[in-house]
């Protein structure tokens, strides 16, 4: 998979009841807060990690995130996370990841765009100040397709308003962001967005449909206090021309649905968070015991 030894991590995790979602499976908050420390711990082994930067008034913080399951590891079984820094610029390094089980069978993969935060301002403080070196860069292509762009959403009242190129969706729901909600560098936690986009979702959704790929992209932080609106646009997967997925189903209602959301702030609109999240039918509608 690498060309060198350093170049990968690979961890081996157990998935217990106190773990799972609902349907008895790795839930996608659990999956994102695995990718987030598997990639620290390997920032870390490159010397590239947390322990130097605090000195630096930096930290590395996600940009952007997407995750493409063809299965998700059950209640009780082990399964191997990897990865491996694809590529990196003045700006952004890109790492990717793998979830396997344990006879070597590939359950999903994952792509991630880093920057490095300056904590004191929370600006892009650039790479420049690490020691970066090629042989950190691995061989290994993450097969999942980047992200698309992401386009302006707005209310079908507010599109009367406004010009050029958007989606119209409905505002579905409000939250207050709270102590709970936030990191070390007091600004909302990657897990919780991810929370906060699984609860769009009824338990009946869950149980007949399963995240097939979900795309984050991050657009500005937020903060403490923060009243959020989420807007949330259906669309068709044909649509966004999502060939990458090799779902034969695509466009399918019955087998596949698909959604962008945009998560703002109430008082002037800001956006925080955009992202597309696509639900595939589950083969067998999951029945709790």
């Amino acid at each position: 998979m690498s060309k060198n030894k350093i170049s990968e991590l690979s961890q081996e995790f157990f998935l217990s009841a106190g773990e799972t979602n609902a349907e008895q499976e790795m839930s996608l908050p659990l999956l994102t807060s695995k990718i987030i420390d598997t990639a620290t711990t390997h920032a870390n082994n490159l010397g590239i990690g947390n322990p130097w930067m605090v000195e630096k008034n930096t930290g590395w913080v996600l940009s952007r995130l997407t995750i493409e399951m063809e299965d998700y590891p059950k209640l009780d079984e082990n399964y191997i996370l990897s990865t491996w820094i694809e590529g990196w610029n003045r700006h952004f390094s890109e790492r990717s990841f793998s979830i396997k089980g344990m006879s070597g069978e590939v359950k999903g993969y994952a792509r991630s765009i880093w920057m490095v935060l300056n904590t004191l301002t929370h600006s892009n403080a650039g790479l420049k100040g690490l020691n970066f070196s090629e042989d950190f860069i691995s061989g290994n292509l993450c097969p999942i397709a980047r992200q698309d762009k992401h386009f302006p959403i707005i209310t079908e009242e507010e599109s009367k308003t406004n010009t050029g190129k958007f989606l119209i969706a409905d505002k579905i729901s409000e939250h207050i962001f709270k102590y709970s909600d936030l990191d070390a560098y007091r600004h909302v936690n990657t897990v919780r967005y991810v929370q906060l986009l699984m609860n769009q979702f009824s338990l009946e959704q869950h149980d007949s449909y399963f995240i097939r790929r979900m795309e984050l992209s991050f657009l500005n932080e937020g903060k403490y206090g923060e009243n959020l609106e989420i807007l949330r646009h259906s669309f068709d997967i044909n649509s966004e021309n999502k060939s990458n997925l090799n779902d034969k189903d695509s466009g399918n209602e019955n087998k596949s649905r698909s959604y962008a959301f945009l998560l703002r702030t109430h008082s002037d609109h800001t956006p925080i968070l955009f992202s597309r999240i696509y639900l595939e039918k589950r083969t067998h509608q999951f029945i709790p015991n």
